[in-house]
C-alpha cells in the first residue's frame, strides 16, 4: 500500500467518525474542535493543560482556542485554576459534565462496533503502525510529540513506585506518568 493509499484510508475514516461525533456534538451546541479541547484535556498533564498546551497539541490557533475555552466554560464543562506557583499559569480542568460527555463520544459508537470485528492481535498491529507513521509525521514536520510521560526521557522512577520528572524535579504519581506531556522528549 503507498502513501496515498493509506492517507485515504486515514481521511475516509476520520470523515466518517467526525459526523457521528457531529451529531452528538450538535444536540450539547458544540464544535467538532471543542470536543477535540476537552478529549486533549482529559489526556494530558498538570504540565500541559493550558491554553497553549491545548493549542499547541491541537496545531490551532491561540485565537480559536481562547474562543473554545469560553465556551466550554460557559457552558460548565471546563474550570480554570491559577497555578499553585506561578499565578501566571492557568490550568484547564474538565468537570464531570465534560467525563460523561467525553464517554459518551469517544471512541464513537462506530468506532467502537468495527473494533469489536477485529481480533486483539489485528488492533494491536494497527496500534503500532498508527504509532509509527505519527512519529514519523511529528518528526517530518519537526513537530512536538506530545508522548506519554512514562517514555520520556526525563522519567524516572523511584524506589517508593512514584516518579521523578527530570525535567521539572517533581515527584509524579503512577497516574500521572500515563498522560501526556508537551515536555516529551525520547
Amino acid at each position: 500500500m503507498n502513501a496515498n493509499e493509506i492517507h485515504n484510508h486515514i481521511e475516509r475514516l476520520s470523515n466518517l467518525l467526525r459526523t457521528e461525533s457531529r451529531q452528538i456534538l450538535m444536540e450539547h451546541g458544540l464544535q467538532p474542535v471543542q470536543l477535540e479541547v476537552l478529549h486533549y484535556l482529559s489526556a494530558c498533564n498538570r504540565y500541559s493543560n493550558t491554553g497553549k498546551g491545548v493549542a499547541e497539541y491541537l496545531g490551532q490557533t491561540k485565537g480559536t482556542i481562547s474562543q473554545s475555552i469560553k465556551v466550554l466554560e460557559r457552558k460548565g464543562l471546563i474550570t480554570k485554576q491559577t497555578d499553585h506557583d506561578d499565578k501566571r499559569i492557568i490550568h484547564l480542568i474538565i468537570t464531570s459534565s465534560a467525563r460523561n460527555l467525553l464517554n459518551e463520544t469517544i471512541p464513537a459508537s462506530l468506532f467502537r462496533k468495527a473494533s469489536k470485528k477485529i481480533k486483539k492481535h489485528g488492533m494491536e498491529q494497527i496500534t503500532n503502525s498508527l504509532t509509527s507513521l505519527l512519529t514519523a509525521v511529528q518528526k517530518a514536520n519537526g513537530l512536538k510529540s506530545f508522548g506519554i510521560c512514562h517514555t520520556c526521557k526525563h522519567n524516572i522512577i523511584l524506589n517508593d513506585g512514584n516518579y521523578l520528572c527530570g525535567l521539572t524535579k517533581e515527584v509524579l504519581t503512577p497516574k500521572e506518568v500515563q498522560l501526556i506531556c508537551c515536555e516529551h522528549d525520547v
